[in-house]
C-alpha cells in the first residue's frame, strides 16, 4: 500500500516511530476550575486580546456550559489551558472544538457560530504550539471533531426503534465545515474522537476525506473510539475489532480509545486494538479512573496512579500516543510523560514486508 503523503504534520509519523508522543488532558475539567459565571461565558469583564465585548450580552438563552463559546468570549482561558498542557510536556494539544459543530451548537441556538468557533479555536492552539515549539520538540495542533449529541444509528425514542434525530448528510455537512475551519486556523492533525456511533464517525471521515480532496490538503488523521462499559463495545454495538474494520479504510495515522473508562478497565480493549491494527499507530487517553464528586477533578485517580497505569501499557508495547481524557490535568500529563519516557514506542508490523 502506498504511503500517505501529508501536506502538514509531516514530522509526526517519524516521531511516533521513535518514541511515545504525549497528548494533552481534559479541557472541560480545566475550564471547570475557573468557575466561570453565565456573564463571564458571555464575555463580561474581559478586556484582553481577542474577545467579543458586548456581543453576547443579551443573547436569548443561557450559554454557561457551552465551552466552545469560550474560544470567542474568553480566549484567555483557553490560551492558559493550552499553555499549561504544553508546559507539562504535551506534544499534541486538542482544539477547544469537541462540540463545535452546527449539530451540537443547536442545543445553544448557536449553530451559526460553529465555523467561527473552529477557526478561532484552531488559531489559539496554533499560537500556543508555535510559542512552545523548538527544533528538537515540535508541537502539533490536533483539530478535534467530537461525536455530537445526536446519533445516526440509535433511536432517541424507545417506543420507536426506527426514529432518528439526525441523518448522515446533516452530519457530513457539519463535519466538513468544522474540518475546513480547523485547517484554515492552523491544525496539523485531524482527530475524530470519542466515537460512540460508528455511523457518525463514518460521516466525519467522509467529510474529512472530501475536504482533503477538494482542498489539496492532507493531514494526519487520528481516530479514537469509546468503549462505554464492560461489554467491550461502543454504544452503537460494535466490538473494538469490528470498529477498526469499519474505519480502517480512512488510513489513519493512529487509531485508539478514549473516555468512558479509566486505564485499568481500558487495557484489554487497547490490547485487542493493538493486535488487530498491527500496521497503525495506537493512541490511548483514558479518564482519570471513575467519577468521584468528592475529588478536585471529579475523578478518582491522582497523576501518580494514571501515569503508573499508562507506563504499564507502554512497557507492554501497546501504545504510540498517550494522554488523558475526563478528570486529567497538566499534572497528570506531566506525570504520564515522565512515566513513559524510558519506554520504547510500539513497533508496527507490515505483513507485506515480512
Amino acid at each position: 500500500m502506498k504511503p500517505v503523503i501529508y501536506t502538514r504534520g509531516q514530522a509526526l509519523p517519524g516521531i511516533l516511530a521513535q518514541r511515545i508522543a504525549i497528548l494533552d488532558g481534559a479541557m472541560g475539567t480545566m475550564i471547570q476550575r475557573f468557575k466561570l459565571t453565565e456573564e463571564q461565558y458571555r464575555g463580561a469583564g474581559y478586556a484582553g486580546p481577542g474577545g467579543t465585548g458586548e456581543r453576547f450580552k443579551d443573547f436569548e438563552r443561557d450559554v454557561k456550559g457551552n465551552n466552545e463559546l469560550l474560544s470567542l468570549t474568553r480566549p484567555d482561558v483557553i490560551r492558559d489551558i493550552h499553555e499549561k498542557y504544553l508546559a507539562a510536556g504535551a506534544d499534541l494539544i486538542e482544539t477547544n472544538t469537541f462540540g463545535a459543530t452546527t449539530v451540537a451548537q443547536e442545543d445553544y441556538q448557536m449553530a451559526h457560530l460553529a465555523r467561527e468557533m473552529n477557526l478561532e479555536s484552531a488559531k489559539l492552539a496554533r499560537a500556543a504550539c508555535d510559542k512552545y515549539s523548538t527544533p528538537d520538540k515540535p508541537r502539533f495542533v490536533a483539530g478535534a471533531l467530537g461525536p455530537t449529541p445526536k446519533t445516526a444509528s440509535i433511536s432517541p425514542d424507545v417506543n420507536d426503534p426506527g426514529a432518528r434525530n439526525v441523518d448522515f448528510e446533516t452530519l457530513r455537512a457539519a463535519y466538513y465545515e468544522q474540518t475546513e475551519a480547523l485547517v484554515e486556523g492552523g491544525a496539523d492533525v485531524i482527530l475524530v474522537e470519542t466515537i460512540f456511533d460508528t455511523l457518525n464517525a463514518k460521516a466525519a471521515l467522509f467529510a474529512v476525506d472530501e475536504y482533503f480532496e477538494n482542498s489539496g490538503e492532507r493531514l494526519p488523521l487520528i481516530i479514537s473510539g469509546t468503549v462505554t462499559d464492560a461489554s467491550g463495545r461502543i454504544l452503537s454495538g460494535q466490538t473494538v475489532t469490528a470498529f477498526w474494520h469499519s474505519v480502517r479504510h480512512a488510513r489513519p495515522l493512529a487509531v485508539g480509545l478514549n473516555c468512558a473508562l479509566g486505564a485499568a478497565l481500558m487495557r484489554p480493549y487497547i490490547q485487542e486494538l493493538a493486535k488487530v491494527a498491527d500496521d497503525t499507530f495506537i493512541s490511548c487517553y483514558p479518564n482519570a479512573g471513575l467519577p468521584n464528586p468528592m475529588s478536585d477533578t471529579g475523578f478518582d485517580e491522582t497523576p501518580d496512579v494514571t501515569s503508573r497505569l499508562l507506563h504499564d501499557f507502554a512497557a507492554a508495547g501497546l501504545v504510540n500516543i498517550v494522554g488523558g481524557c475526563c478528570g486529567t490535568t497538566p499534572e497528570h500529563i506531566a506525570a504520564i510523560g515522565q512515566a513513559v519516557a524510558p519506554t520504547a514506542a510500539r513497533k508496527l508490523f507490515y505483513p507485506e514486508a515480512a
